[in-house]
């Protein structure tokens, strides 16, 4: 549908009627009342039916039309909005445990067509509980999103941080192989300890225990998580020198 000027008329949306006074003085003749001065040209409507009834109809459709698309486009809006807020942790701006394994099978997935190794790296805070004890869970949560933020600037774009539960949290490394997924892991550990945050005056420093494992053709999301959090537990016990260590 398009809507054109009749030539030498100004308007282009609306009937316009003319008094006669104006129109002799404007045309030079007084046109009739009924004229009207904007065309529609619509496939399959012969000009000789476009009467101003016909006119008006299409105009109102054209609003109706163009109502229901700011009304959709604002329903899509609202549920993008809500999806983002269902799949956010409730504490730290990364995904919550439903939408990292969401990630995760598709990583997974992903890695399987396409040959493409990735791995998944499974981060635990050390000592969450003398933190909470020390200092209240104020501070606990703070301890969290300090962390947090670490990880998301020391991690590329392409990588997907979540926050697993409690002071748990995994990476999936996109393209990664066994061998550079545990060198990062190494080196995420070491930027970790290397910036303590301040707890009502005193410097914390947070230390991690990680483990991680490269995805194998038939891995399941579930099944991937618990051979790196064993890794991570194995981890754990050699920091801790402690076999009892969960």
């Amino acid at each position: 549908m398009r809507i054109t000027n009749t030539p030498g008329v100004g308007q282009t949306t609306s009937t316009k009627r003319v008094k006669k006074t104006e129109g002799a003085k404007a045309y030079g003749k007084a046109p009739s009342a009924r004229t009207i001065h904007d065309t529609v040209q619509v496939h399959g409507i012969p000009k000789e039916e476009l009467t101003e009834r016909v006119h008006a109809a299409i105009i109102s459709l054209m609003d109706e039309v163009d109502t229901l698309r700011r009304e959709l486009e604002r329903t899509n809006k609202r549920l993008r909005e809500v999806e983002d807020l269902a799949d956010t942790d409730v504490l730290v701006p990364i995904h919550n445990r439903r939408a990292f394994v969401a990630a995760l099978t598709r990583m997974i997935s992903f890695a399987e067509r396409y040959s493409s190794p990735s791995t998944l790296m499974y981060i635990d805070m050390n000592d969450m509980k003398a933190i909470n004890d020390k200092y209240g869970h104020d501070s606990g949560d703070k301890a969290l999103q300090h962390l947090t933020s670490l990880l998301v600037s020391h991690t590329r774009s392409t990588d997907e941080v979540g926050r697993i539960g409690g002071d748990e949290f995994g990476i999936l490394l996109a393209q990664t192989d066994e061998e550079k997924g545990a060198s990062k892991a190494a080196a995420l550990a070491k930027v970790i300890s290397d910036n303590p945050l301040t707890l009502d005056g005193d410097k914390v420093t947070l230390r991690v225990a990680y483990g991680t494992y490269t995805f194998k053709a038939g891995d399941q999301a579930e099944s991937a998580l618990k051979e790196a959090d064993k890794q991570m537990y194995a981890h754990k016990r050699a920091i801790k020198g402690d076999d009892n260590v969960r």
